[in-house]
């Protein structure tokens, strides 16, 4: 099934059904939970096969609701990541009423809105993504990836005239050779051919791999470079959750699911940074006025970053690599003198800077760009080391996204689960948009 519909089978193990969560004041701050949450770690049916269904019924608790349960539990003290039992999966998972699943991007970027969380006052603030200057000050830093969305769904037909996806992913020979992802897989063994119907390009597949993907041979008349027959002809690769009956949206797609920044030149990505959707051109300007300045990071987005969790616990979980690229600017401004913030733009910015900075105690000499894969799987109680603070989207249910803004809201412990659960019940009661064409948070 992963080969035939990749997107498909990950969106399958969301599942988003109607709550009902109480609504909470504009602005409040939160209670701490470090005793509550080793609580819940280690003695709750939270915790246990069928837990979710337990806070499910609860309704995505309040913290009254939620204190009720904890009341009920035996009291144990603070406990160090070595004493206690692996994280459960389910308590990063959610229930979200589908019609606040986004289908269209708003009318402007900036229009979004945008959930502000200070964790220092432990209070949340509820805004409009244009505000986001007022939060920022002199000296912050944006790190932003500024790699494009190639429009990598392609469209063909075999012999006997039956259709074929072909969802290009990167390309392992050159323009020639690409591993994509094709449907329908089982009537496309090794050997197969598929072509477009105008003849702009034809593919042959050459090998399949045992995660679903395969290696296509692709030709074009005259040599042309697939990409650019994608630019063309290709559709935007959207998630499944955002529902397109035909082509008619393809125009505002192929511009609202990339960032202003990006830089065409490098669609590296088959997936939008997210997060950085919410900006524009004025804003930008905006913040340079008040001198926060930017700092790229190219990041190969690839289909792992939306891989559901589906094992039991967190620690099971087997993450995703991807490539990513820093320039030797940005490698300095990881580094002291510090003139502000560290601001990460998006999530998987978080993944690409701690990776580099785990390895690197300084930036490569003589300006050398730094290229490497990100392996690291962040979750609480993970701490941080070059994000001062974060925006991010509103994430699926029981995604490595979920758990990396769990351990953001409190480094060093687990207390940003519950604390992430909360935020999450206050924003699906106020009707925030979820996911890629969503709103934003922003965590300092």
């Amino acid at each position: 099934m992963f080969a035939d519909n990749v997107f498909s089978e990950l969106y399958r193990f969301n599942r988003l059904s109607d709550c009902t969560p109480q609504r909470p004041t504009e602005t409040r701050k939160q209670p701490e939970l470090g005793v509550a949450e080793a609580a819940i770690r280690n003695h709750s049916p939270l915790t246990q096969p069928g837990g979710s269904e337990v806070w499910r019924q609860a309704g995505a608790p309040s913290w009254l609701r939620l204190g009720k349960i904890l009341a009920a539990l035996p009291l144990v003290g603070f406990m160090s990541r070595s004493l206690v039992t692996p994280l459960s999966t389910d308590l990063f998972d959610y229930s979200l009423p589908p019609h606040l699943i986004a289908q269209t991007p708003t009318a402007r970027r900036d229009q979004s809105r945008l959930l502000v969380v200070d964790r220092t006052a432990r209070s949340v603030t509820h805004r409009s993504f244009s505000d986001l200057p007022q939060f920022l000050r002199a000296g912050d830093i944006l790190f932003r990836n500024n790699a494009a969305v190639l429009p990598a769904r392609l469209h063909a037909r075999r012999p006997t005239g039956g259709q074929v996806e072909c969802f290009l992913l990167r390309p392992v020979e050159g323009e020639r050779v690409w591993r994509c992802l094709v449907r329908p897989g089982k009537k496309l063994p090794i050997g197969a051919t598929f072509a477009h119907v105008d003849g702009a390009f034809a593919g042959e597949i050459v090998a399949k791999h045992d995660d679903g993907s395969a290696l296509v041979r692709l030709t074009t008349p005259g040599d042309e470079p697939i990409t650019h027959v994608a630019n063309r002809l290709g559709d935007v690769p959207l998630p499944p959750y955002i529902e397109r009956a035909d082509r008619s949206r393809r125009e505002e797609d192929l511009a609202r699911y990339q960032t202003v920044y990006a830089n065409k030149t490098r669609q590296v990505a088959v997936a939008a940074p997210t997060a950085g959707l919410h900006f524009t051109p004025e804003l930008f300007s905006a913040l340079a006025a008040q001198q926060v300045r930017t700092a790229e990071i190219t990041l190969h987005v690839g289909l792992g970053t939306f891989k559901p969790i589906t094992t039991s616990t967190i620690e099971a979980h087997a993450i995703h690599r991807e490539v990513y690229e820093l320039p030797a600017a940005t490698q300095r401004a990881l580094f002291p003198p510090f003139t502000g913030r560290r601001i990460a733009v998006g999530t998987t910015s978080v993944r690409s800077i701690e990776h580099f900075l785990a390895t690197h105690a300084a930036p490569h000499p003589e300006n050398h760009n730094h290229i490497a894969e990100a392996d690291v799987f962040i979750y609480p109680p993970r701490t941080f080391q070059g994000v001062d603070a974060l925006i991010t989207n509103f994430h699926q249910p029981r995604s490595t996204l979920l758990c990396l803004v769990a351990a953001f809201l409190a480094p060093g412990s687990i207390d940003g689960i519950a604390w992430l659960r909360e935020i999450y019940a206050d924003a699906i009661a106020r009707d925030y948009r979820f996911f890629s064409y969503g709103d934003a948070m922003l965590i300092v």
